[in-house]
């Protein structure tokens, strides 16, 4: 039983906010702009699937840009440390993933690109988070611990494996699992087929909510938002839009699971799946139990979205 619980605590390393807030800020800001990069070279693609990022076995990459006759990708490689930039010539620029302004990052990178002809043209503006700086002036976050950083990308290895699992009794639309850098989230969804209500926001989200969806993923956390409030430790969140009534009190699994009423989502803390006796089963158990209840109060075709 020893053995397993440390098999257990390898796979799932704990991630406290506290413990690693200064460098999730700075890698937040590099992933944004490296995220924007993208942003400016993938074709569109619905509900912003193609300027996603996707875990790898050794890191986070952006998809294959295209940039003229060429194509390139950039990922962060959390084995050794260090930001990769590969073109469809065979030509590899890289940058050492250590403690440095972000600044300093967004300096470096734009001229990584520009040395290998790749010119892209980026907003030098942070998104989705209060109070943000411009990356050209940002100097107040330069912060990296390789550790902490390795275990944030192992953990998501393991999210990535399980939430690609639980797709696959779903046969309706649903996205690939992947990580949007604007949250730093890893996310999964399934869509209904019908047509959500238009919702107010920004033309990104109206676009990503043009449909009904129900909603997984995992978030590292984040600072409190209101006085007094302490910070939100990583966690799964479940959410559906347009959300059905009475799914804010329906009874979801496991027990540590419930409704976050200002969030307006589910919450599972990682806490208490990573010290679960199965892990993987938690997660499931999440997973199913909220589309479960999501699905069948918003009256989804289960028999034709499901096998």
């Amino acid at each position: 039983m020893a053995g397993m619980r440390g098999t257990s605590a390898k796979r799932w390393p704990d991630l406290p906010y506290d413990g690693w807030k200064d460098t999730y800020a700075t890698l937040h800001m590099w992933m944004q702009i490296v995220g924007k990069v993208a942003l400016a070279q993938a074709p569109p693609l619905n509900h912003s699937w193609g300027i996603a990022m996707q875990v790898t076995p050794r890191g986070i990459s952006t998809r294959t840009l295209p940039q003229g006759q060429r194509s390139f990708t950039i990922e962060f490689d959390f084995v050794d440390h260090q930001l990769i930039i590969r073109t469809s010539d065979g030509s590899t620029r890289t940058l050492a993933l250590v403690p440095r302004t972000v600044a300093e990052f967004y300096r470096l990178v734009m001229d990584l690109l520009h040395d290998l002809s790749l010119p892209v043209k980026i907003w030098p503006m942070p998104v989705e988070i209060p109070n943000p700086i411009r990356f050209t002036e940002d100097t107040a976050h330069a912060s990296y611990d390789p550790e902490a950083a390795n275990r944030f990308w192992r953990i998501l290895v393991q999210v990535e494996r399980v939430l690609s699992g639980t797709r696959c009794s779903f046969i309706g639309k649903a996205s690939p699992v992947h990580f949007f850098w604007g949250a730093m989230d890893l996310a999964v969804t399934r869509f209904s087929g019908k047509l959500a209500p238009p919702r107010e926001g920004p033309a990104f989200m109206r676009e990503a909510y043009s449909h009904e969806v129900i909603s997984h993923g995992f978030w590292p956390g984040s600072p409190s938002t209101s006085s007094g409030q302490a910070p939100m430790e990583a966690a799964f969140y479940a959410y559906a839009v347009p959300e059905p009534p009475g799914l804010k009190t329906a009874p979801v699994q496991p027990a540590a699971a419930y409704y976050h009423q200002q969030m307006g989502e589910f919450i599972l803390p990682y806490e208490a799946v990573r010290t679960a006796a199965d892990p993987d089963e938690a997660i499931r158990q999440f997973v199913n139990s909220t589309y479960d209840r999501a699905a069948s109060l918003a009256g989804w075709d289960r028999a034709a979205l499901e096998k």
